[in-house]
């Protein structure tokens, strides 16, 4: 009866559970970041209506990408483009350009080759162009 027990249970123990863009922003992006997109002040920005903003210029969008705790995260290329999306959606609907185009696996993994040593600095000169 074990056998037949462990059987049945062992198929759906043995999958791998995918997680949705929410849950990996909640897993990866939480300690920093609290569940409802605000920073930490003052070290940590809020990700509420300043991330759609950024990302209205080549330079911003890749930005994004290139933060330290971004581009290091455990999450492959496209979950973390999938996170940005949800980011996006979720906290910065209002203002996100119209022309918007989702982040893709590849303009992630592209991005995230650039290490940014000084993210304040250069998240400073984007907003002052």
């Amino acid at each position: 009866m074990r056998i037949l027990l462990l059987a049945a249970i062992l198929p759906g123990a043995m999958t791998t559970a995918v997680a949705d863009p929410h849950t990996d922003y909640l897993l990866y992006c939480r300690g920093c970041h609290l569940a409802n997109g605000t920073g930490v002040a003052p070290d940590v920005p809020t990700l509420v209506d300043e991330i759609g903003k950024l990302v209205s210029t080549p330079a911003g969008r890749e930005y994004i990408v290139r933060v330290p705790g971004v581009s290091q995260t455990a999450m492959d290329d496209d979950r973390l483009a999938a996170v940005l999306n949800w980011v996006l959606a979720e906290f910065n609907a209002d203002t996100t350009p119209a022309e918007f185009q989702p982040y893709s696996g590849e303009e992630v993994h592209a991005a995230r080759s650039k290490v940014l040593v000084d993210p304040i600095k250069y998240r400073a000169s984007i907003l002052a162009e």
